[in-house]
């Protein structure tokens, strides 16, 4: 495993630390070796101890472990410039002399830990030093971290490029998200229980909601934050990698480009957002300061504006709300509600699937009023699980209904393994299996849903920023945005 930027925070807290995990549980080959490049002036044997500390700090490894020794021992380290084609050569010789050493067999995956703007650099760099280059005996793959472009054309773009280099088959765009267990159950849940798929339309179902909250500030990641923006770095990748696996067709069956396939038509029928409807399908929001109980007491958090590297007089959206269409037989009429931000009240990661109101004429002369929608609920995080809201009736000698939960939590059944989410996904790499990476056509699909929204408040500014204090669910136009339709977030 070669990893570009091995001296950045990815790697410290998310991709040593899989790899430890990886490595507790037996899923490395002994002959499993790590390549750090990257521009910081170290030792090999300073990254070596930089190797165990990770592991130690983020992933709670034992001071006496031996795990972490034998990664340790099996790391490698060049400084390099990624524009420098000396360099790349210098690592295709050390490439050969680790192959050599730990007879890897000429098994390599490149993980693109860097700043954007690298990404296609390091992927041509590679080429003319025929680092990718594969055959029968052995492959070459190369993982490439989000933000995939900046937007449609930037996206196009960069599929070009490293399309020039590379096989489809050899790119695995990586999206964390998709490592979590609740993401992968969502398949399973759907197409190996007789009693959910027949009602998974728009006879049974009111309407869908996706939420991805964060209780967090932008944190150090203010000079990237503040040039994306809330609405690139959430909604084409993670929130529409959940949207498609929530909304797509049975595949037939669970290899890769089947599965992505159905993805991928989903992606293609989400209805686009004319310019005109923006105002109305569309919300944006900016935090401001606020105020969150800690402890007993109540901190203060500064506004989006107050943060560091961000312009004082920023215009850059923290929160996005939308409401999106899927133009197809399953799905038609239903909409689907999804919202993210940053600094709301609580950090979840859910999908919940409301089903139609029972008709109410059984009970007219009973005391119920009003049905309580069923709700199904996928958390995603942080406590993983599922659970199944209805109605049943509550004790006594009149007919009243009240709502209880079936409830189901990953831990509960299957215990809690120390999890980064990289672990799946870099092991899926390992062994081939692309079916949880976004193909190229689905990146493209994604860009093509927000490309009408960012282009409309790119001529419009938003005036009214800050329009949510930090510590809230973000601006009152997002529950506008429902209760137009008689509907309301799930805030639980």
């Amino acid at each position: 495993m070669v990893i570009f930027g091995a001296s950045g925070d990815l790697a410290a807290r998310k991709l040593l630390p899989a790899l430890y995990n990886l490595g507790r549980t037996n899923l490395l080959p002994r002959e499993f070796a790590i390549l750090g490049f990257a521009k910081d002036e170290i030792s090999e044997e300073a990254y070596r101890e930089k190797v165990r500390a990770n592991m130690r700090e983020y992933a709670g490894a034992p001071a006496d472990c031996s795990t972490c020794d034998w990664l340790a021992n099996q790391s490698y380290y060049m400084t390099g410039d990624f524009r420098s084609q000396d360099d790349f050569a210098k690592l295709k010789g050390k490439i050969a002399e680790i192959e050599a050493l730990h007879h890897t067999g000429g098994n390599v995956f490149y993980y693109l830990a860097t700043l954007p703007q690298f990404f296609s650099e390091i992927v041509k760099q590679l080429g003319e030093q025929c680092l990718t280059q594969q055959d029968e005996t052995h492959w070459r793959r190369v993982i490439i971290e989000k933000p995939f472009g900046s937007d449609l054309e930037s996206a196009k773009t960069l599929n070009r490029e490293i399309g020039q280099v590379l096989r489809e088959n050899q790119i695995y765009r990586i999206d964390h998200y998709l490592g979590k267990e609740t993401v992968q159950n969502i398949l399973v849940f759907r197409f190996a229980n007789g009693i959910f798929e027949p009602i998974w339309n728009r006879r049974y179902i009111d309407h869908v909601q996706i939420t991805v909250a964060e209780t967090l500030g932008v944190e150090r990641r203010g000079g990237y934050y503040d040039k994306a923006g809330c609405l690139r770095d959430m909604i084409p990748n993670h929130i529409l990698q959940l949207f498609s696996l929530t909304a797509m067709e049975p595949p037939i069956s669970f290899q890769a480009d089947a599965v992505r396939d159905e993805q991928s038509k989903v992606l293609h029928a989400i209805t686009p957002i004319a310019p005109e409807e923006v105002l109305t399908k569309a919300v944006r929001g900016q935090y401001g300061e606020g105020k969150i109980a800690s402890e007993g007491s109540e901190e203060t958090l500064p506004a989006y504006r107050a943060e560091p590297f961000v312009d004082p007089n920023s215009g850059t959206e923290t929160f996005v709300a939308l409401k999106l269409a899927i133009d197809n037989w399953r799905w038609a009429g239903v909409p689907f509600y999804i919202r993210t931000g940053k600094r709301l009240p609580k950090r979840t990661t859910e999908i919940v699937i409301q089903f139609r109101r029972a008709p109410l004429v059984l009970f007219r002369d009973t005391p119920v009023d009003k049905l309580t929608p069923n709700l199904l609920v996928m958390r995603i995080q942080p406590d993983e699980g599922i659970s199944l809201q209805f109605g049943a009736k509550i004790p006594g000698a009149h007919v009243k209904v009240g709502s209880v939960t079936m409830d189901f939590q990953y831990t509960d059944y299957f215990g809690a393994e120390p999890s980064t989410g990289y672990e799946r996904l870099l092991y899926d790499c390992m062994i081939g299996d692309a079916t949880l990476f976004q193909r190229a056509d689905m990146v493209e699909a994604g860009w093509c849903v927000v490309e009408p929204v960012l282009d409309v408040w790119r001529a419009l500014p938003a005036r009214s920023f800050p329009n949510y204090a930090a510590g809230t669910w973000g601006p009152k136009e997002a529950d506008e945005l429902m209760k137009r339709d008689g509907r309301q977030w799930r805030t639980e």
